[in-house]
């Protein structure tokens, strides 16, 4: 067999957005002058893509249409890779939630399945969700160096198909900051698909 022609997926997290650190899933705050400067950094001229594939949110959109439009790219906007809806802790900081609830962070933490955040995104739902997205853009774009715009939190359901990672453990077994980079490569098998983590946090 010769040597596999795979589809190579660069996902990037967003960078800061305004308002700073808080929980923000469905919220939809646009990046800060910070967080334009964390994108802008992350990406080099050497970075060769095909495609852009983007979460529809403010805080991701408008950084893979600029990065679409000054390469000549096509740009696929995917509401399957919105971030998880956090429900009642949308718009609190980590501490004013602890003050209000002291407990669920934790929890949550330690095993995002059994305490999902009150009024939120069932976490089986959130990575069924992303990866049925990511599964149909692995078939339209095979083969294809495609850039994603996305969130932590997808790229920690991604990443935990990819390295076979309990969902239970899924959300805190990985740090993911803003403008990280990670890169897979997937290659069809047959009727399979064998998925290779390449790298992950880099910078480019």
């Amino acid at each position: 067999m010769g040597a596999l022609e795979g589809t190579r997926f660069d996902l990037i997290r967003h960078g800061e957005p305004e308002g700073g650190k808080r929980y923000r899933g469905t919220l939809d705050d646009p990046l800060s002058a910070t967080g334009w400067q964390q994108m802008r950094a992350a990406v080099s001229e050497q970075d060769q893509w095909d495609a852009v594939l983007t979460s529809p949110m403010a805080r991701c959109r408008p950084f893979a249409e600029l990065v679409a439009e000054e390469r000549g790219l096509p740009l696929h906007v995917e509401p399957g890779l919105r971030e998880i809806n956090f429900g009642d802790w949308e718009g609190f900081t980590a501490a004013e939630i602890r003050e209000r609830t002291p407990g669920v962070l934790e929890a949550f933490w330690s095993n995002p399945v059994a305490h999902a955040p009150p009024g939120g995104e069932a976490l089986p739902d959130f990575h069924q969700r992303v990866s049925s997205a990511i599964h149909q853009w692995r078939e339209s774009l095979e083969g294809q160096r495609v850039l994603v715009v996305c969130h932590g939190g997808v790229i920690r359901m991604v990443m935990a198909d990819v390295m076979g990672t309990p969902l239970e453990k899924a959300m805190g077994a990985l740090m993911v900051p803003y403008a990280c980079r990670t890169r897979l490569r997937m290659d069809r098998l047959g009727e399979q698909w064998l998925n290779c983590l390449v790298s992950h946090g880099l910078s480019s």
